[in-house]
């Protein structure tokens, strides 16, 4: 679905504002008429916020305000861009080095030899990076132990204006590698939820994203190919090492069949902007088993077994001023048959008959997430200093999954130390839940630990020595592991680090 719309030249009058998609997206400008001699205010274009990543670099003129910057009188006139509000990214992590699940920023090589402002002229973004997970049990556990896991990733974001006078075209192609061990299995942790996010879905090398967007007049944007819905969809950062706290939760909740980065799926989703800073959207993921496999490089076509069909509405504050903030409520259905977690297909416990699973025809879940800057300042629809706190609700069917209910709570603090480069504070807690039908199940089988609910704190300190470096140490502790409350507690030392070129 590719639409050229008609170039019309304007005066330039809003900031650039960038928008991703599941780790890229479109730059976008306002269109206006031409200012009078002292322009008045105007909203910007509303762009992603961040109120958990580094800040990034004062103005020029050391100002830290959420206001627009004045036209330019001297500046050419440009072609116009479609003007959509806050597309559903994450408002934390903007541009984060350390967000294993978004574009890295330009990082060690920046600008060499003027190599990305070539590409740039010629609607050509790449971008390259590498992040390493370590951690430490230094109690829980089968035994102590250290391990590394890490990701490299390679992205390439193609402005079609430019290359081929596509207006609002925009295509996105991203190849990831995942290597290293996972301290969860192999020191015996039994947690539900990984205390390195990174780890997982394969350690080899994959196609992560191969999509195209096309904006479609001011308000619609469709997007197509292969990705994953917790890219579009209950979109949150991965700053935290701890699984609980990172991605979108129904990913860590119902993973069987909701595929978070890096695996990738056909998929169409229509995103719609029905008021100023409201969205609404919907989408559709083909399920297929077969995308799990690591053998095989960009996509199979055979093996699908349904579609993942989720929902979201949010609404965004704070664009033109003040503390910036993010609301979204969504859900899904899925038309995958999905076993019952306890009754076989006679309505009896399947743990004691030996039965098949009582099948169900679908599987579905809703989801709430709430993200606000309290107090600080903000620039752009960034926040540069000061405290922001989340919540994540989730909530899955009750007939179908093991676990079903996932809560996290947090904040961010940007600037704690001053002198100190990017610093951020991150703290929170988080608890995921063992169905209480799969529990009944445990009750029935003679020796079998009845599973209840885990919870999981995290504590990271965060610093940008260097534009292209962010070290951050961290804290976990895991109360109850795997749900279990005859285990004993886990604790974890932990270091991201994360390196961008």
């Amino acid at each position: 679905m590719i639409v050229t719309t008609t170039r019309r030249l304007a005066p330039l009058l809003g900031a650039a504002c960038l928008l991703t998609a599941g780790g890229a997206a479109a730059q976008q400008r306002d269109d206006a008429p031409a200012p009078p001699a002292k322009p008045a205010p105007t909203a910007p274009a509303p762009a992603q916020v961040d109120i958990g990543a580094p800040a990034p670099a004062a103005a020029a003129d050391g100002s830290a305000t959420n206001t627009q910057k004045p036209a330019n009188d001297a500046a050419p006139p440009q072609r116009r861009r479609f003007t959509h509000a806050l597309h559903p990214r994450d408002m934390s992590p903007g541009n984060g080095i350390g967000d294993t699940r978004y574009q890295a920023p330009p990082g060690l090589f920046a600008d060499w030899r003027d190599t990305r402002t070539a590409f740039g002229k010629r609607g050509i973004e790449l971008s390259a990076r590498y992040v390493s997970e370590s951690g430490y049990n230094f109690t829980g556990g089968k035994k102590r132990l250290a391990t590394e896991t890490g990701q490299a990733d390679l992205g390439a974001k193609f402005d079609l204006d430019k290359l081929a006078g596509i207006d609002g075209g925009t295509f996105q192609a991203t190849l990831t590698w995942r290597r290293g061990r996972n301290l969860s299995d192999d020191a015996g942790l039994n947690t539900l939820q990984q205390v390195q996010e990174v780890y997982g879905r394969g350690q080899t090398v994959r196609v992560t994203e191969l999509w195209y967007q096309q904006k479609l007049g001011d308000r619609i944007e469709v997007k197509l190919g292969r990705t994953n819905p917790g890219s579009d969809f209950a979109v949150f950062s991965c700053h935290f090492e701890n699984l609980t706290f990172c991605g979108a939760q129904p990913g860590n909740l119902v993973g069987d069949y909701w595929y978070n980065w890096p695996i990738a799926e056909w998929a169409g989703i229509v995103h719609a902007d029905v008021a100023k800073g409201v969205y609404l959207q919907v989408g559709g993921y083909v399920e297929n088993p077969n995308d799990l496999k690591n053998n095989f490089f960009v996509a199979r076509f055979g093996g699908a077994t349904g579609v993942l069909i989720p929902f979201e509405a949010g609404w965004t504050r704070g664009l033109e001023g003040g503390h910036v903030g993010s609301y979204k409520i969504g859900g899904w259905y899925s038309t995958t048959a999905g076993d019952d977690v306890l009754l076989d297909t006679n309505h009896q416990p399947s743990v004691i008959t030996g039965l098949a699973p009582l099948k169900h025809s679908g599987r579905y879940g809703v989801y709430a997430s709430v993200q606000q800057q309290i107090s600080g300042t903000s620039k752009d629809g960034k926040a540069l200093t000061g405290l922001g706190v989340f919540a994540n609700v989730t909530q899955a069917d009750r007939a179908t999954s093991v676990t079903d209910n996932q809560v996290a709570l947090g904040l961010f603090y940007k600037g704690l130390l001053p002198g100190v480069g990017g610093d951020v504070l991150g703290v929170a807690v988080g608890r995921t839940n063992v169905n209480g039908r799969a529990a009944r199940a445990d009750l029935l089988v003679p020796g079998t630990p009845v599973r209840d609910a885990e919870y999981a704190a995290e504590v990271y300190y965060s610093i940008t020595p260097v534009p292209w470096l962010e070290l951050q140490p961290n804290v976990q502790l895991i109360h109850h592991p795997g749900g279990v409350k005859t285990l004993s507690d886990v604790g974890v030392l932990g270091l991201k680090a994360a390196l961008t070129l």
